[in-house]
Formats: structure tokens, sequence, C-alpha cells
């Protein structure tokens, strides 16, 4: 099958943003397009570097053009697959459980990446602080991620129901980044004392040396949890949702170009999963007044 070039320009880029919110749809061309977004979980830049070779990998082996269509935020994401402006989507599980809640069922979870089998967040906060425990952030300010959020958002919050703190009666004040990264660097220049956010994130900043340990630190990390997964629209093609299914399931560590790909994407490899995966999710958004 011929090989298509995928188009990645700052141009696309704003020609994409704009048609998503004018509700204009690519599968409009001639030419078959796979649009695919994924929430913003950190910034524009950053998105771009972890899925670009992703988006060139699915091209090549699902034989159609790949275009990359941000959003600028988790709810917008929610949107454009429930609308049918976009093809594929990178969602947390919360946002996922609220695609398919919104489209009256019809999102499918297509793959999962191993770590989200058993995917948990982290606690930080400045190591001077004397937050050690949960119970140690009473009376402080403390910042989640975005709002609809899974490990930056849903399940802290679940755990500190959990441990008796609602977030709103037990700190001085809640705050809302929008991301991971921003997340970190409110707590590393005092805007918050606290903070919650995705794992995988944080081990990536401190392997990158993009924070420093001795001043800031993990003080509680949160029982294993389903999280991330590829969905689509249950509209598109059976065929080309099988081929992309295995596009995912078929990257190699051992192969050194699919290596980088899951290193990017911050996965050792992507599995199969299903909706049933993400029902202790929609139970624990219920419980904590999200939906």
């Amino acid at each position: 099958m011929k090989q298509l070039a995928f188009s990645f320009s700052r141009r696309l880029f704003s020609v994409a943003a704009i048609a998503v919110a004018a509700g204009f749809s690519f599968s409009a061309n001639a030419q078959q397009v796979l649009k695919v977004t994924t929430i913003p979980e950190e910034a524009a830049t950053e998105q771009i570097r972890k899925f670009e070779p992703l988006a060139n990998y699915l091209s090549k082996t699902v034989g159609v053009k790949v275009e990359f269509t941000p959003v600028s935020d988790y709810p917008a994401a929610v949107e454009a697959l429930v609308n049918k402006k976009v093809d594929l989507v990178w969602f947390g599980g919360f946002t996922h459980v609220q695609a398919s809640l919104r489209s009256g069922g019809k999102i499918i979870p297509i793959a999962q990446r191993v770590e989200d089998t058993k995917f948990q967040s982290v606690f930080i906060a400045k190591t001077d602080s004397g937050i050690k425990t949960l119970q140690d952030m009473k009376g402080k300010q403390v910042s989640f991620g975005s709002q609809s959020s899974t490990s930056g958002h849903l399940m802290p919050r679940n755990f500190l129901l959990e441990a008796g703190l609602e977030p709103e009666k037990a700190f001085k004040r809640v705050a809302y980044s929008g991301a991971h990264d921003a997340t970190i660097a409110s707590v590393v220049s005092g805007k918050v004392d606290a903070a919650a956010l995705d794992i995988t994130v944080w081990k990536k900043f401190v392997n990158e040396g993009k924070v420093d340990t001795k001043a800031v630190d993990v003080f509680y990390t949160t029982p294993p949890y389903f999280n991330y997964n590829w969905s689509v629209h249950q509209d598109m093609p059976a065929d080309l949702r099988k081929k992309i299914q295995k596009a995912l399931f078929d990257l190699d560590p051992a192969v050194p170009e699919q290596a980088e790909i899951l290193k990017l994407n911050r996965a050792t490899r992507y599995v199969d999963t299903k909706p049933e995966n993400y029902k202790g999710l929609e139970s624990a958004a219920r419980s904590a007044g999200l939906l």
C-alpha cells in the first residue's frame, strides 16, 4: 500500500485547530485521512515531540495520511471524538469515561500501555515544607492538574476523600494548573505547598534532570488504577479500527525506531483493553461528585 506523507507543519496545526472549533470534518476530503489528537496533559511542544513519530508510524503501517489536530483543553478532546471531528484520541481514563457517557456508550477503547493497567499518581511538596503525609496537607495550598485529569485530579481526589480529606474544606486553597508540567512548576515556584500529578511525568522530569529532588520530592504514591487509552468512535469502520489496533500492538521494543516511539509514549508495550476497565474510574468520579 502506498505510504502517504505525514503532514505536521505549524500551518496544519492552526488550520486543524480552527477546523475542530468550527465543526469541520477532514473526513469530507476525498483522500482518506486519520485525524488524531490527545488530551493536552503537557505543553503543546512536548505533545508534538511525543506523538509525531507515532503518527508517522501509523501513516506507514495503516496506509493513510495522518493529521495531528491539537486541542486547547481536556473537554475539547472529549467533544472532538464524541462529535467525530477526530478519529483517534489519547485519553486519560476519566476523559474516556466522560466521552463514553457524552456519546451514549459509543466510544471504544482499543489499546492501552502495559503501564496503564496499574497506574499511579504522586503527591509532591518541597522537602523542607514539613509535609510528609496526606494529613500534613491540611490548611495548605494544593494544586491538581486539569479538572478532567485522571492522574492529576480524579484519583488523587478519590484517595484524599478515602483519607477523610475533602479538598475544598481541608485545604486553604485548591488550584488547577491545567497540565502535569505546570503542576510541578507550581510547587517548585512556591505558588502552592503540595500537588498531585501523573507518576510517569514526574519520573520523566526526574530522569531528565528537570527537577531537583533535594528541593521537591514525592511524599505519597497512590494505590494502582486503570488509566490512559487510545479510543475511537464506534462509527469508525471495523477494518480500519483493527489496523490501528494491530499497528499499536505490533510496536516492538527490539526494533530501535519503534523502541523510540514507545519511549516517547512512556510505554513498554501497547496491549488490549476493554470498557469494563474504566468502570472503577466512573464510580470514583460519581463518588467524588465529578459526574
